[in-house]
């Protein structure tokens, strides 16, 4: 659901992620052609990609799945951004960022960057960006991933009661007293403790900036967003499209070389994929399962479509809050019950890779078989701690009906059923943005799909966000003291190295738990029309607007 894909230090051999891939990885399947913008391209053309229809309105520090982040990011530019290849964290804005204890970070932008609306970016709009994002009360997504900063329990308090009655008490201040600016190009970020991964996180979505018209109106805003990235905003009709055009004046590299890009939303992702073969729909980012059977999108889109691995998994998660789901033994259980590697074969024709834990085996940091035989197909095992476990009800499995999922979340429910003799339905919601609002509001009663994307290229992002106590993306409800205080412990380590020693301890804590099930990781299979060239999934699993180019 959320962001990058890192490749770089990653411990996944090469000709393995190309194998999984089912092809010669996909920065090569680009359709050849022209890379300038001349020859055969049409720097004044426009193209169409496929989306779904973002949760919230486009503002970064309260967009953090994947519909509104591609949004998102093509308006907006940070102090970093990761390389389309590789996920190499970058500066981007930032000319410079500097820390000697990894506590204090100094960051110097460069000078001459604009927002769309013409004004200046300067260092305020970065730290009241984020000091917005941090204040609980503006109840925004975002706001855990300043926990580090100096004086974020200051403008973040929680309901003391978890759910209510009662409610968080008002902060005692809007601003972390660890963001201070010191000019217009310099601001200094202090935090309450050493924290190395600290800088891989500022390419993300909640540390870009944002103009003083955000915050003098933020409805007016939502209506009419301001970024300062490659693409300004033009319109947008919900349900159906987001329309936006190169901004001319871009100030980052990498400027577009067409001029108009229009999201397009469909009822389902089989729709859209009928639609990239007709060439209504310019560029799809993920083929369904129905048409990876057979290698049929290869057949229907022949020499424009590729495939490539991502720092990303697929999972299961329980929605704990509902007593239903309390025994851990019922979770371990269906884990053991789902028959990976034949779903894998069967639906996916080889391109996932089964999970052996929760983090992805690209990602820095990650430890091969964290979750043991509980991610093994076992129905007798599964049997057994199904009987200890007491449950004599029914599993019902839920995700968006717009994302192509139907295919094999109907055969996870099957291989359930049959292991461990117990009725198992497949209950789709209409739309993402539908299933989301659900999970956050803990309004779920069915074990509903959930997946990862790297924000940044750091083990420490598949734990901390996912599963600490209250965390961003903590969708699940889980709560465990132990994880929580090794993570503790591994964000103040003195090194990465120290750190995700700590940060694998946490993760093999979530095997007696089971709070979510690991499933599969990721790799991607996308098409494109014939209207366009030197097409490229990027490391964030999206069209890298930097080489795409429309034909004349």
């Amino acid at each position: 659901m959320r962001k990058p894909r890192w490749i770089a230090a990653s411990v996944m051999p090469l000709a393995l992620a190309l194998t999984i891939a089912g092809c010669g990885g996909g920065s090569d399947n680009g359709g050849g052609g022209d890379t300038g913008a001349g020859g055969n391209s049409n720097p004044d053309g426009k193209l169409s990609a496929f989306a779904t229809e973002p949760e919230n309105p486009l503002v970064p520090g309260n967009t953090n799945e994947s519909g509104g982040s591609k949004v998102v990011r093509a308006l907006w530019t940070g102090l970093t951004e990761y390389d389309a290849v590789t996920g190499e964290s970058k500066n981007a804005h930032a000319d410079k960022i500097e820390t000697t204890d990894s506590k204090v970070y100094k960051v110097t932008l460069k000078p001459g960057w604009k927002f769309h609306d013409g004004t200046d970016v300067k260092a305020k709009n970065y730290v009241d960006a984020w000091n917005w994002t941090a204040y609980s009360p503006n109840g925004t997504q975002g706001a855990s991933f300043f926990e580090q900063v100096d004086g974020y329990k200051d403008v973040h308090t929680s309901d003391p009661d978890g759910t209510g009655p009662q409610t968080a008490p008002t902060p005692t201040t809007k601003e972390m007293k660890g963001l201070k600016v010191i000019d217009d190009t310099t601001f200094e970020i202090t935090l309450s403790a050493p924290f190395s991964v600290f800088p891989l996180k500022l390419g993300y979505n909640p540390f870009y900036p944002m103009p003083d018209s955000f915050f003098a109106d933020p409805k007016a805003f939502e209506a009419k967003p301001v970024g300062n990235g490659p693409f300004k905003f033009v319109s947008r009709t919900p349900n159906a499209d987001i329309t936006l055009t190169r901004y001319d004046e871009y100030q980052g590299a990498g400027k577009a070389k067409f001029k108009d890009l229009v999201f397009k939303i469909f009822e389902s992702n089989e729709a859209a994929y009928t639609a990239t073969v007709s060439g209504e729909l310019d560029f799809l980012d993920t083929v369904p399962s129905s048409g990876l059977a057979g290698g049929k999108y290869k057949t229907d889109m022949p020499d424009r479509n590729g495939s490539t691995p991502y720092m990303g998994n697929q999972t299961l998660t329980f929605p704990l809050y509902d007593p239903k789901y309390a025994s851990p033994d019922l979770r371990k259980a269906i884990s053991l019950a789902i028959n990976r590697q034949e779903i894998v074969d069967k639906i996916f024709e080889g391109t996932r890779l089964p999970a052996d834990g929760w983090v992805n085996p690209a990602v820095p940091g990650y430890a091969k078989g964290q979750c043991g035989e509980l991610c093994t197909f076992n129905p007798e095992k599964a049997k057994e701690y199904l009987a200890k476990s007491g449950f004599t009800g029914s599993i019902d499995l839920v995700t968006n009906a717009d994302g192509g999922h139907k295919e094999w979340m109907t055969a996870t429910c099957n291989s359930i059923k049959n292991a461990l003799g117990i009725e198992c339905t497949y209950s789709p919601i209409p739309t993402f943005a539908e299933t989301r609002q659900q999970i956050n509001a803990k309004a779920m009663k069915s074990i509903f799909r959930a997946g990862w994307i790297a924000d940044y290229p750091s083990i420490e992002n598949f734990l901390n966000q996912i599963y600490r106590t209250d965390a961003s993306a903590n969708d699940s409800g889980y709560s465990s003291k132990k994880v929580d205080d090794l993570l503790v412990k591994a964000d103040a380590a003195p090194s990465v190295e120290e750190a995700n020693k700590l940060y694998q301890e946490a993760e093999r804590v979530l095997a007696e738990d089971m709070p979510v099930i690991p499933l599969w990781n990721q790799t991607a299979q996308y098409a494109w029309s014939e209207k366009i060239d030197n097409v490229r999934l990027s490391s964030l699993r999206e069209l890298d607007l930097t080489t795409v180019t429309v034909k004349k």
